[in-house]
C-alpha cells in the first residue's frame, strides 16, 4: 500500500471540508462574543467586571486543558474520533445558553463550550497540518484560522442584530444550535482520518536522516515545548499573551463600548470587525510567513496589537474604537497562524500533535489569566488601567520573541 501524499492540491476536497467544519466551530463561539456581558448585567444582575469575566476564565481553562489532552490523544487514537466527540459535547450548549436559569448554569455551558472547542478546533488544526505537508503549512494555518475567525466575526454581528430585534434570549442562540447541527453532520458524513499523513512524513524524515529519532516521553515533550526549546517556549508565551488580550477584547471591550454610549448594534459591529479582519488577513499572513519566515510576523504582530489596545484605551467614540479594532485584527492575524506553523515546523512529526496541543494549552490559558487580571484591575483601578497593563504585557511578549526565538 502506497503512502498518502501530502499537499493542499492533492487533498483539496478533504481540506476544504475541514475548512467549512472549522467555520462552524468559530461561528458557534461567535454567538457569545457580543451579547454575554450584556446578558450578565440585564438578566442575572451582575455588576462586577471580574464576576462577568469569570465566564471567559471558565471557557479558557476547560479549552486549554482539552487542547492538551487532544494533542496527546490524537497521536494515540487518531484525529477523527476526537472531532466527533467534540461535536457531541457541543450539543447541549445552545440549549443551556437559551434557557439557563442562573449564571452558574451559564458557566456550565461555557465549560462545555470550552471542551468542545478544544476538541473540534484542535483536531481540525492538526488534520490540516497533516494534509498540507511542510511546504505550505503557514498557508494552511492561515486558511484554517481565517475560516474560524471570519465565521466568528460574522456570527457575532448576526447575533447582535438578532438580539437587537428579538431580545438577548433565546433567539440569538438558535443560530448556535444551527451551527452545531451543520458541523456535526459534516464531520460524521465527510471527515476522514489524517494520522496516516503524519506517520508517512515521519518515515520520510527518518529515511533522510538515516536513523529513526528517539520518540520522547510526554513529560519530555511538555518540558521541551514549554521551557527548554527557545523557539517553542517563546511561541507558547506569545500565544498565551495573545489570548490574554483576546480575552479582554471578548469580555471587557463590550463593557467599555457600552460605557461610551454605543448602541447594541454598534457594539456588535465593533466586536465583529476585530475577528473579521483577523480572519481575512490570515489568508495573506500565513502564506507570507511560509516565504519570509515566522519570527518577523510574530514580533511585529505583537507590537501592532499593543498599539491597537492602547488606542482602545484612549478612544471615546465609535470611529476610534472601530479603527483600533481593525488594527488589532491585523496584528492578531500576523501572529495567530504563524505561531502554530512555527510550533509545527520545530516539532518532529512523531510528537507534533502533542507539541501543538501543549502550545494550545498555554495559549488558551491566556483566556483565564486575561479574564482574572483584567477583571481585578478594572474593578479596583478602572478599565483604562486594565487596558494599559494588557497593552504593556503584549509589547513585552513581542520583545521576548525577538530575543529568544531564532529565525524560523
Amino acid at each position: 500500500m502506497s503512502s498518502p501524499k501530502s499537499g493542499l492540491r492533492e487533498n483539496i476536497f478533504q481540506f476544504s471540508l475541514l475548512v467549512v467544519i472549522n467555520a462552524m466551530v468559530g461561528a458557534m463561539l461567535g454567538t457569545e462574543r457580543s451579547i454575554i456581558p450584556a446578558l450578565a448585567e440585564s438578566e442575572f444582575g451582575l455588576s462586577s467586571n471580574q464576576a462577568i469575566l469569570m465566564f471567559i476564565a471558565v471557557f479558557g481553562l476547560s479549552k486549554a486543558l482539552t487542547n492538551y489532552a487532544a494533542g496527546t490523544l490524537s497521536d494515540k487514537m487518531g484525529r477523527r474520533p476526537l472531532l466527533l466527540i467534540g461535536w457531541a459535547i457541543a450539543m447541549p450548549v445552545p440549549l443551556l445558553l437559551m434557557w439557563a436559569p442562573s449564571w452558574g448554569w451559564m458557566m456550565v455551558a461555557n465549560a462545555l463550550l470550552g471542551i468542545s472547542q478544544g476538541l473540534t478546533w484542535s483536531t481540525t488544526v492538526i488534520m490540516k497540518i497533516d494534509l498540507a505537508g511542510p511546504k505550505r503549512r503557514g498557508l494552511a494555518m492561515g486558511i484554517n484560522e481565517c475560516a474560524g475567525y471570519l465565521a466568528l466575526g460574522l456570527s457575532a454581528l448576526a447575533t447582535s442584530h438578532v438580539a437587537d430585534v428579538y431580545g438577548l434570549r433565546p433567539a440569538p442562540f438558535i443560530l448556535s444550535l444551527a451551527f452545531v447541527i451543520v458541523g456535526t453532520a459534516l464531520s460524521v458524513l465527510g471527515a476522514k482520518e489524517t494520522k496516516q499523513f503524519a506517520l508517512a512524513e515521519q518515515k520520510n524524515t527518518e529515511k533522510k536522516e538515516a536513523i529513526a529519532p528517539e520518540t520522547p516521553s510526554m513529560a519530555e515533550v511538555f518540558i521541551t515545548t514549554s521551557l527548554k526549546d527557545p523557539d517553542l517556549s517563546a511561541a507558547c508565551q506569545a500565544g498565551m499573551v495573545n489570548n490574554l488580550n483576546d480575552g479582554m477584547a471578548w469580555g471587557l471591550f463590550p463593557i467599555i463600548f457600552a460605557a461610551a454610549s454605543l448602541s447594541t448594534t454598534e457594539i456588535g459591529l465593533v466586536a465583529a470587525l476585530y475577528p473579521s479582519v483577523w480572519g481575512l488577513a490570515q489568508l495573506f499572513t500565513g502564506a507570507w510567513s511560509d516565504k519570509y519566515g515566522r519570527k518577523i510576523f510574530i514580533v511585529s504582530g505583537m507590537w501592532v496589537q499593543a498599539i491597537a489596545i492602547g488606542i482602545i484605551g484612549i478612544s471615546s467614540d465609535f470611529g476610534g474604537f472601530a479603527a483600533a479594532a481593525v488594527l488589532l485584527g491585523i496584528g492578531t492575524a500576523m501572529v495567530y497562524p504563524t505561531l502554530i506553523a512555527a510550533v509545527a515546523d520545530k516539532a518532529a512529526p512523531a510528537w507534533r500533535a502533542s507539541a501543538v496541543g501543549i502550545y494550545r494549552l498555554w495559549r488558551d490559558l491566556g483566556y483565564v489569566v486575561g479574564a482574572l487580571l483584567t477583571g481585578a484591575i478594572s474593578d479596583h483601578f478602572g478599565t483604562q488601567a486594565s487596558v494599559a497593563v494588557i497593552a504593556l504585557l503584549t509589547f513585552v511578549s513581542g520583545a521576548v520573541v525577538a530575543l529568544r526565538m531564532k529565525k524560523i
